[in-house]
């Protein structure tokens, strides 16, 4: 399986999140980006949640139906697997081996990491550079998970009518999209470190970057779906009119105070608590920078809110502040979901590697 960087022609990033299909389809021109297509679908209310997803046949019919409202003509995908689903470990591999025995030698050390037999898992591996203790070696990255995992995104990507390029991780996609971010800070981020938070449906990731690249990764249960259900429970709402109440607004006075304003509480409750364990794992790196990224990231004043709450500047990612848009693409639209898309933006960038 082709997960990390290989040269491929254009391909369509699609994020199978827990609640939605987000697709997305670059161009290049000299050094700048153009957004070609895009769509955000609801998943089937089903396999809401998901994270092992397992009725590919509804995911197929979401991707198919993203793949009408982009109007891509792209038949080449790149899909990721969630970070807790994936192992990655850095080994030193005396560095005068030649692919075929380096791949040898990675076999051998995956089968000591892996916790799984070698036949039940997909795995790739990228050289870093040479081992900074021992100029004779190489550092090598072993990324590994359970073939399952991979076959569900690939299968359900076939049954699409796509096929699989490549397949990538999370947190890595993420890291590829922060590259596209800096144009947002007024000043340099060399040398700092900067954490991710993506508040999507039902999980939140924290991603900690240093020197932009990916240091600290990290789950848990909580997302814009718990504002959902407290809207349809409150408001006496089926969960789809919910939703789309959440989006449009339409709701009574007393929304705000009462039910939007305890849940962006929330979210500062569980960006402190994913903070937490990231500091107690590391104990010299403290966070120079903030970014919101994930449907969450769009309510009003969410923002304002975390930058008070942690004393540091906050910013709500945008991918595509200096792209250029086709006709197809509607800029208020692609604003409003840019948060969201940041996953589909970075492997949409594998088109370019």
């Amino acid at each position: 399986m082709n997960w990390l960087n290989r040269k491929q022609r254009t391909v369509l990033g699609v994020d199978i999140s827990t609640a939605a299909i987000k697709m997305l389809e670059l161009s290049r021109f000299g050094n700048r980006y153009k957004v070609e297509s895009y769509a955000v679908v609801p998943l089937a209310k089903e396999v809401l949640g998901e994270k092992n997803f397992t009725n590919t046949d509804l995911i197929a019919e979401s991707i198919k139906a993203a793949l009408k409202i982009s109007g891509t003509k792209l038949k080449q995908a790149t899909v990721a697997v969630a970070g807790s689903a994936v192992m990655t470990k850095l080994v030193a591999i005396d560095g005068s081996l030649n692919e075929a025995e380096m791949e040898e030698q990675i076999m051998i050390e995956a089968d000591q990491y892996v916790p799984y037999a070698l036949d039940e898992v997909s795995f790739d591996f990228e050289v870093q550079g040479v081992n900074p203790g021992n100029p004779e070696m190489v550092d090598v990255l072993l990324v590994a998970s359970r073939r399952e995992n991979v076959e569900i995104r690939v299968e359900a990507l076939a049954k699409a009518g796509l096929k699989a390029q490549i397949v990538d991780v999370e947190a890595f996609a993420m890291e590829h999209a922060f590259t596209l971010l800096s144009d947002q800070f007024a000043d340099s981020i060399d040398g700092q470190t900067v954490a991710i938070v993506d508040i999507g449906a039902t999980v939140t990731t924290l991603n900690v970057l240093y020197d932009a690249r990916s240091v600290y990764t990290r789950e848990q249960s909580f997302g814009g779906r718990q504002l959902t259900e407290e809207i349809q429970r409150r408001y006496g709402l089926s969960y789809e009119e919910a939703g789309l109440a959440k989006r449009h607004g339409g709701l009574p006075d007393n929304y705000a105070m009462d039910v939007l304003d305890p849940f962006k509480r929330a979210i500062v409750q569980q960006i402190q608590r994913s903070l937490q364990f990231y500091s107690a794992s590391s104990a010299n790196m403290g966070v120079d920078r903030l970014i919101l990224a994930g449907g969450c990231a769009s309510i009003l004043g969410v923002e304002q809110l975390v930058e008070k709450s942690l004393a540091i500047p906050v910013y709500i990612a945008n991918p595509f502040i200096n792209m250029m848009l086709s006709n197809k693409v509607k800029p208020q639209a692609i604003s409003n979901d840019a948060p969201a898309l940041m996953i589909a933006c970075g492997l949409a960038l594998r088109s370019f590697d």
